[in-house]
């Protein structure tokens, strides 16, 4: 069975390959993420410069040009045509509660502006405090409880706008 392989490169142009193609190249790796490859008699250096395997992109530099390259295979072709995008996530919009607990500190407050990763609030369950950070940058549009406020599981505490 044949792969195929859509190949994306510099946004620019765009290849299809398969397994017969590839095969047909004479590459060898003469270092760690460099190849000299031989096609049609024309010889090419060619190193990896970086990667990026969530999102399947590479950037390559041959015979000192660099590109970006994107790889997608058969699955990622059908996911893409059934309206879909590999890797995404979806909008958070809202924050509840994990657990049962009391609320010990809020460090938000409605308007706030945050970023990824920042602390939203502190929540006590089972004698351990878990702090709640940011899933998303945002601006805070509502925070719900209040400082010692016990809560249930899944109780909103914070909305984002």
């Amino acid at each position: 069975m044949s792969n195929h392989y859509k190949l994306n490169v510099n946004n620019t142009f765009q290849f299809d390959l398969d397994n017969d193609i590839v095969s047909q190249l004479d590459a060898v790796s003469v270092e760690k993420d460099k190849f000299h490859i031989l096609k049609d008699n024309t010889p090419y250096q060619a190193e990896i410069i970086a990667t990026d395997f969530i999102n399947k992109t590479y950037t390559v530099k041959v015979n000192n040009t660099t590109y970006t390259v994107a790889i997608a295979n058969a699955l990622d072709m059908l996911i893409k045509e059934m309206g879909f995008e590999v890797g995404a996530s979806k909008q958070v919009n809202a924050i509840k509660a994990p657990m049962p607990g009391l609320i010990l500190e809020i460090a938000v407050a409605v308007g706030q502006e945050v970023k990824e990763n920042d602390p939203l609030l502190i929540l006590e369950a089972m004698k351990m405090e878990n702090s709640i950070l940011s899933p998303r940058e945002g601006v805070i549009k509502s925070v719900t409880m209040t400082k010692g406020a016990a809560v249930e599981k899944g109780a909103l505490l914070i909305e984002f706008e």
